[in-house]
């Protein structure tokens, strides 16, 4: 009776070793997480309202920057931008202006007229999809406050319909896009605008206009990156 007592007992000891064992056992490893790819974002847009802008900054080009749109050896157009302060800004000096400041970027592009209107086929299978017509950034809107838009007014004349423009936002690079109406009429204006809380570095190749299958580069104001946000508009 007495080893069977003990026997027991040394089972009552073991148990609570065993368990802990097992309770100490490897955890499972955690699954690694897959990185997934940005998807563009729509942004809303809003009307472009020239009066609540202030002064334009001045740079060694005035101002205004004016750039020729060519694509090959022609010429489809050209684009007028500038950089202004709030609206009562009397002077519009990045250097002097105060911590905060929102810098409203403005880029009114034209059409060039066409000389001839170009032939439709007669014959031949249908055209399933048109060439996108959009005027894009090729750099990251440094400092971007997520205020952009267009003169909806423009929008109206030049391409038929209030609604016409789509805005993404695709990889930190602003895309106005041409989504409706009847096509942008040549000789027209249409004003394309955002807002950064950086000044502009200076006009850089830093936008970008598509029509009608061509694709032209265009130099305006741009910021620089976060340590460059003291810097003035450069020639």
């Amino acid at each position: 009776m007495g080893e069977g007592v003990a026997f027991v007992k040394r089972l009552l000891l073991i148990a609570p070793l065993a368990l802990a064992a097992c309770s100490q056992s490897e955890p499972e490893p955690k699954p690694t997480p897959t990185p997934t790819v940005a998807q563009p974002r729509t942004l809303a847009a809003a009307n472009l309202d020239l009066e609540s802008l202030g002064a334009k900054i001045v740079g060694p080009q005035g101002p205004e920057v004016e750039t020729v749109l060519s694509a090959g050896n022609r010429e489809i157009g050209k684009m007028v931008s500038f950089v202004a302060c709030p609206a009562e800004t009397l002077e519009c000096k990045p250097g002097e202006m105060p911590e905060g400041t929102i810098y409203t970027y403005v880029h009114q592009v034209t059409l060039a007229e066409q000389d001839e209107p170009e032939a439709e086929p007669s014959e031949g299978p249908e055209v399933v999809e048109s060439p996108p017509t959009l005027f894009r950034m090729t750099q990251k809107a440094h400092g971007f406050n997520a205020a952009v838009g267009y003169s909806v007014a423009q929008a109206l004349e030049a391409l038929g319909g209030e609604d016409a423009i789509s805005i993404t936002s695709d990889d930190g690079r602003l895309i106005w896009r041409v989504v409706e109406g009847d096509g942008w009429k040549p000789g027209t204006t249409l004003t394309f605008w955002w807002q950064s809380t950086l000044p502009p570095a200076g006009p850089a190749d830093a936008y970008l206009l598509e029509v009608d299958g061509n694709q032209a580069l265009a130099k305006g104001p741009f910021p620089a990156e976060e340590d460059g946000r003291n810097a003035a508009q450069g020639d």
